[in-house]
């Protein structure tokens, strides 16, 4: 007779382990290794990472009052027939709100998020809730678009928790990195990649993000303004913008970008200074620092506007008492070119000033399309700015 098959220690095994392992919420409980693998979750480098740093990850809550005038169309009719207006322009009110994510950046109530998030902030209710769920009223100190990066800060009787922006990951191409944040208003959610490139540019509407990483893990809609950060819990950038599609209309998968934790150390310096009293640092874009020009490249929509003006890039200001404004150059100019060599676009433009220092002379030929017997007609000149 075969001997019976003795099975139930086994069973019992189970049995304890699938008991043991879950607390009566189902969430898992701190226990000793699994006696049969040794494997403890509690243990694990993501596990660990989260909680050093999630404590610090706060939601942002935006409203404001967007206001239009509008006229009835009618109104138009009788004013050009009749003379003046026959009735005020209504105005209308609606309230716009926002939701995204941000970091503490010290014990004092400072927060780290994306400008975007928290943009026309001078017109806005900003509300941050930190991770022991109590909600506080947010100040906008100060930001900066060309980074997307902008800094608030919360009042609390007591240190906060946060996340250093001096000591930095060493963002080494395939580490493992974790997105924190409130995608789509679910707070406290994680998500895990690893960091795909480093080095990346991206054009957003008409600015240009430069020195941008990329993962693949998920950032969604609300995860603006949140760390990124590796096994260690250090920072390596924070979270954007994330590519849905490609210009040409293809969808896309695991393309998403934060700016390099570098660029925050170097703009958590400078807002800081803001904060204590300084005044904001200008624009980095080498167009504006040494020439006091701010440039953006053409839409669809400007190229309807201005029309067939060639390759080059839009004036859209110049500041005053600047190299290009004692020139005379003037908001709606085209740059056409920098030296001898044609411009594309703005980062082509920047690349051609990257040698560029305080006292050198450049020589830009900037053109304007003006209407000549019954034609438009391109004008060019060559003007010599030397660089401030």
């Amino acid at each position: 007779m075969k001997p019976a098959i003795r099975c139930m220690p086994a069973l019992r095994i189970a049995a304890g382990l699938l008991a043991g392992c879950m607390s009566p919420l189902g969430y898992a409980a701190e226990q000793p290794s699994d006696p049969v693998s040794g494997f403890q979750p509690s243990k694990e480098p993501t596990v660990l990472a989260v909680a050093k740093t999630l404590p610090a990850v706060v939601n942002i809550n935006t409203e404001r009052v967007v206001r239009r005038t509008v006229r009835d169309p009618y109104d138009d009719f009788f004013n050009n027939f009749f003379g003046g207006p026959m009735r005020p322009p209504r105005t209308l009110k609606q309230t716009v709100q926002s939701l995204g994510s941000g970091f503490l950046i010290g014990p004092d109530g400072y927060i780290l998020t994306n400008a975007h998030v928290v943009e026309r902030a001078a017109d806005l209710k900003i509300s941050v809730t930190t991770s022991d769920g109590k909600t506080h009223v947010a100040r906008y100190i100060t930001g900066s678009v060309e980074t997307d990066l902008a800094l608030l800060k919360i009042d609390s009787p007591t240190p906060l928790p946060f996340l250093s922006t001096e000591h930095l990951s060493e963002n080494l191409l395939g580490q493992t990195v974790l997105v924190l944040g409130n995608p789509l208003g679910y707070g406290s959610s994680v998500a895990r990649g690893i960091l795909s490139a480093k080095g990346r540019s991206i054009t957003v509407g008409d600015i240009e993000y430069r020195d941008l990483v990329q993962t693949d893990a998920a950032i969604n809609p609300g995860n603006s303004g949140g760390p990124l950060v590796d096994l260690a819990g250090k920072l390596v950038g924070v979270s954007s913008v994330k590519m849905a599609f490609t210009p040409q209309g293809v969808p896309t998968q695991g393309l998403g970008f934060a700016i390099s934790a570098e660029v925050v150390r170097r703009k958590v310096t400078e807002f800081r200074k803001v904060a204590e009293g300084a005044p904001p640092q200008e624009a980095r874009l080498l167009s504006r620092k040494y020439f006091g020009l701010q440039l953006q490249d053409f839409t669809a929509e400007l190229r309807e506007r201005f029309g067939n003006v060639g390759a080059g890039v839009l004036v859209s200001a110049v500041d005053n008492g600047s190299p290009a404004g004692e020139a005379g150059l003037q908001q709606g100019l085209v740059i056409h070119k920098v030296g001898r060599y044609q411009v594309r676009d703005l980062a082509h433009l920047e690349e051609l000033l990257g040698k560029v220092g305080p006292g050198s002379t450049v020589d830009f030929t900037v053109g304007v399309l003006r209407r000549i017997g019954g034609r438009n007609l391109l004008q060019t000149q060559t003007v010599s700015l030397t660089a401030r």
